[in-house]
């Protein structure tokens, strides 16, 4: 079995929980695929649980939910040590960053300190406790979410923070037809609970592995340069798309070429995921408010504008 169907397999899987939301569920797997997290604004009740949960029994991973509050500490997330006066000598205790699969529930909700404790393990993939540096088991794929309604008592992820994130995506609420079938099946039982695993860890590990070997032309790494240059010369503009989000988006293209069966990157790769990319990395300024620009609109003014690379010829 070969990569694209042992990927399509896991999406299928997540679609008898999740329904509609095949293209959510993609970018999910692109994210953990490029060992990138994904920050997803949206509002209450629209299955953002449901789809961590279901991507983590669908690879066999291990599951842990943070809830974050204004009164949460950093410990209370990557863990503390604790005298033990029988042996007097100090024990970790690890906290719920140490999975496979963390979902971080209303991330600006808490502190900017509590923020960074999390934000920081995403970034190096360990923690560091009283000097001891601990890796964090091998996959990790954190999925912190925030509503774009409710502001009162909230903390804004700064910028320096957003960055961290592989893809922001919104899921939508769903279509009529859908939410009747969602009624259906919930009616007799809750989905979640009858799913089972469809790949191994292992099977994700390799899986992961194989998106570095995917091709990216001189010709596509220019046009991601190109289009990150573009967001920073943009008059509407304040804070443009960093050289970690040219990376980010690369890879994200490498392996979403995975998902789709290539061994190559196209141009319409790039094009599709840069507004995933994109979108919470690009800062406006408060002109671009007061005429109504949003990013969305920069973003496809940028890939409409900016030079495609066409293929080439063999031999040219």
């Amino acid at each position: 079995m070969n990569a694209k169907e042992r990927l399509e397999k896991v999406i299928d899987n997540i679609e008898k929980v999740i329904i509609g939301k095949r293209d959510i569920a993609e970018l999910c797997i692109v994210a953990m695929l490029s060992h990138g997290h994904v920050l997803l604004e949206d509002v209450p009740g629209v299955g953002k649980t449901m789809l961590v949960r279901a991507l983590a029994k669908s690879v066999g991973a291990d599951f842990k939910r943070i809830q974050f509050t204004p009164d949460l500490l950093p410990s209370d997330v990557i863990g503390v040590s604790i005298y033990n006066p029988k042996d007097m000598e100090f024990h970790f205790r690890p906290g719920p960053i140490m999975g496979n699969i963390i979902l971080a529930d209303e991330i600006n909700r808490t502190s900017p300190k509590t923020q960074s404790s999390l934000l920081e393990a995403m970034e190096e993939a360990s923690v560091t406790i009283d000097g001891v540096t601990m890796q964090i088991p091998k996959p990790f794929f954190v999925m912190a979410t925030q509503n774009p309604i409710e502001y009162e008592g909230t903390y804004p992820l700064p910028e320096a923070q957003l960055d961290r994130f592989l893809l922001k995506i919104k899921m939508g609420y769903p279509t009529s037809k859908e939410e009747m079938e969602v009624l259906n099946r919930a009616q007799v039982a809750a989905p979640i609970e009858e799913l089972t695993s469809v790949i191994s860890l292992e099977e994700l590990l390799e899986l992961q592995s194989q998106v570095r070997t995917i091709k990216v032309d001189e010709t596509i790494q220019s046009y991601i340069v190109d289009l990150s240059r573009q967001t920073r010369q943009d008059a509407y503009v304040y804070l443009g798309v960093s050289p970690r989000g040219s990376i980010a988006l690369m890879k994200a293209s490498q392996a979403y070429a995975l998902l789709k069966g290539r061994d190559y990157v196209t141009p319409d790769d790039v094009q599709y995921l840069a507004k995933f990319v994109f979108g919470h990395r690009i800062m406006l300024r408060s002109e671009a408010r007061y005429d109504g620009i949003t990013v969305e609109e920069i973003t496809e003014r940028i890939l409409a504008k900016t030079h495609v690379p066409v293929k080439r010829l063999v031999g040219k």
